[in-house]
């Protein structure tokens, strides 16, 4: 019943990878997984959430964004836009004592992960 079943044509096998090829990470990347892993990246992402919002960024950037969707009309903005047009705006203005915080709190981290 089962030989009636098609295969894929559209995909070709995945090739095995031998050691040399095998993808090697980047320290950036290893730091990356190892906060996932730790469950320490959630945990930096709820302070840093919770920071912008008590200094007013959130509230800031909201109101940049209605200004600009007013500006530029409500049908004529799509999210994919807002996000480019926003994002420099927004980085640029993230309190440098909440950047401090959160780089330091990255760096604890990596000590006690022996990294």
């Amino acid at each position: 019943m089962l030989k009636n079943r098609r295969q894929s044509v559209n995909r070709p096998p995945t090739p095995d990878l031998t050691d040399d090829q095998a993808k090697v990470l980047t320290l950036q990347e290893v730091i990356n997984i190892k906060l996932i892993e730790s469950g320490e990246k959630e945990q930096l992402m709820e302070l840093v959430r919770e920071k912008l919002t008590e200094c007013g960024w959130k509230d800031e950037m909201e109101n940049i964004c209605r200004a600009y969707i007013k500006k530029q009309g409500r049908n004529n903005v799509t999210l994919d836009e807002l996000v480019r047009v926003i994002t420099p705006k927004g980085r640029a203005s993230i309190p440098d004592p909440i950047k401090a915080e959160l780089l330091q709190r990255i760096r604890t981290f990596l000590v006690s992960a022996a990294l």
